[in-house]
């Protein structure tokens, strides 16, 4: 009798948590998020569209301008290598069950303004970063509240939600996804996942930020290169699809076919389950990202800046797009808009796959999805260490961090997780909450430091003045951006 009790109190206990996860995201987060990307493209003029081309030439010549710290390239591979995880894979296929094919429509919306949102919050993390012991930098938005808006408090609640999200419990629901996919498809033991996961994380997090920068350098591009190349390859077996494909993504985005709506039915399932699908993927104004941008040696915060916001058209514009197309174009065997259910949403890609490829690539779908989820645990670990590096310097710190991460990893291999997963949802909510007001009242600064890297095009390698600069609103905190002839060089503190 007591345990069914118990039971009824948890199941209403998790009903409460996704009421509010729900109405967080769906009335509140969306349009703040989507309305700050407009906000910031108008104010940039947008810089994601007339400085394309220049993201691109940066991040190729930036994986070994590092200074002995932490490069360009592999700070933005950190980014990918958190914001690419399974929730392209199975994310992307709940949107379609959710939304219909016109979700994907407003999906790539979100990512073309969230590209702004990026490259403010990148730039930012850059401006008001800080050198660290080890010779690296630490930076991200607990840094810039609190030494650009003054407020050391609501920096550490920004700390604190993040280490929760990103250093517990994120790590435990990729861990998980990776037990739950050996285990279906592979009938792998969970104890056998919890024990390779053990050995696979702990010497690359207990070898720390450096460690994790040359295998995310290695694993974020090498995988989401191999994927999009399998999208390609599926659309080019089935190429005379791919106009219907496009047009019931265009048509379902607008409401003009009632037959591509999705299970919630209509135009508002296909904008809602788009956006949120963007957003949670890209992650653009969440606040997460700037913790591996400011990691960077750089010569210039709007070099970062281009490079993170490059990171959100990777994750939304090429690898989600690649999940959609797959899909899609498996056509009404695996898919049909409207009849196919939430439930079989997660399993859309692999079935998909399979459909236009055959039944060899089981494995390989396996191994991606497991270096997909891998690849978070790594990107993750990274902004919780920034953010307890904020909290204290206490030399301590970073191992007890380090040591609760491969804990969290080898417990979220074995146990569910809902709730966890509920919870870390809506303290990942509350803390893009408190970045976009910080962007929003800070994004002055970095819009001047993107005026001052037009006017001194091809001279930026000279570096930023963050002192005396008269496009600033006032002089920038530390000694980092100090002259333009100074290159900051990541510095050994005593």
């Amino acid at each position: 009798m007591t345990t069914a009790v118990e039971g009824k109190t948890v199941e209403t206990f998790d009903a409460v948590l996704g009421d509010v996860s729900n109405g967080l995201y769906s009335y509140l987060l969306i349009y703040l998020l989507v309305g700050t990307g407009v906000y910031f493209t108008v104010r940039t003029r947008a810089v994601q569209a007339r400085l394309f081309t220049r993201m691109v030439s940066v991040i190729a010549r930036s994986r070994s301008d590092s200074h002995g710290g932490i490069s360009s390239f592999q700070a933005f591979a950190i980014g990918i290598s958190s914001r690419v995880g399974t929730g392209n894979i199975a994310g992307v296929a709940l949107a379609l069950t959710l939304g219909g094919p016109g979700a994907i429509f407003w999906m790539w919306v979100v990512a073309v303004v969230g590209m702004a949102t990026a490259f403010i919050e990148a730039t930012l993390a850059q401006m008001y970063k800080v050198r660290w012991r080890d010779g690296t930098f630490r930076g991200g938005p607990a840094f810039y509240i609190q030494r650009g808006l003054g407020s050391r408090a609501w920096g550490a609640v920004f700390a604190v939600l993040l280490i929760f999200v990103f250093g517990f419990a994120f790590e435990m629901v990729q861990a998980n996804t990776i037990a739950a996919t050996l285990g279906a498809a592979h009938d792998v033991p969970v104890w056998v996942s919890a024990a390779l996961l053990l050995l696979l994380t702990a010497p690359i997090v207990f070898g720390g930020i450096r460690r994790v920068a040359r295998v995310a350098e290695l694993l974020a591009p090498l995988m989401a290169a191999i994927y999009v190349l399998l999208a390609l390859l599926v659309i080019v077996l089935n190429i005379g699809a791919l106009p219907d494909v496009v047009g019931m993504i265009v048509r379902g985005a607008f409401g003009l076919d009632e037959a591509l709506a999705g299970t919630g039915g209509g135009l508002l399932a296909a904008v809602l389950n788009g956006a949120r699908r963007g957003l949670f993927s890209n992650e653009a104004g969440m606040g997460s990202a700037p913790n591996a941008a400011a990691t960077a040696t750089v010569k210039h915060p709007v070099q970062q800046g281009l490079i993170q916001s490059l990171g959100v058209f990777v994750d939304t514009i090429l690898v989600c797009s690649a999940t959609a197309f797959i899909i899609l174009m498996a056509g009404p065997a695996i898919y049909t808009p409207g009849e196919t259910t939430e439930e079989q949403g997660a399993a859309l890609t692999q079935l998909a796959v399979a459909d236009s490829l055959g039944t060899w690539t089981t494995l390989p779908m396996t191994v991606l999805i497991f270096v997909f989820a891998y690849s978070s645990i790594l990107g993750n670990f990274t902004y919780a260490e920034v953010n307890v590096d904020f909290l204290t310097r206490r030399r301590w710190a970073p191992f007890a961090l380090r040591t609760l991460v491969v804990l969290a990893v080898l417990v979220g291999a074995l146990a569910e997780l809902t709730t966890v997963w509920t919870i870390a949802d809506i303290a990942m909510g509350l803390m893009a909450l408190v970045n976009l007001v910080a962007i929003i009242l800070l994004g002055r600064w970095a819009l001047a430091a993107l005026r001052d890297y037009e006017q001194f095009r091809g001279k930026e390698l000279q570096g930023f003045l963050g002192r005396g600069n008269p496009l600033l609103p006032a002089d920038l905190p530390g000694d980092i951006w100090v002259s333009r002839e100074r290159t900051p060089t990541a510095e050994r503190l005593p």
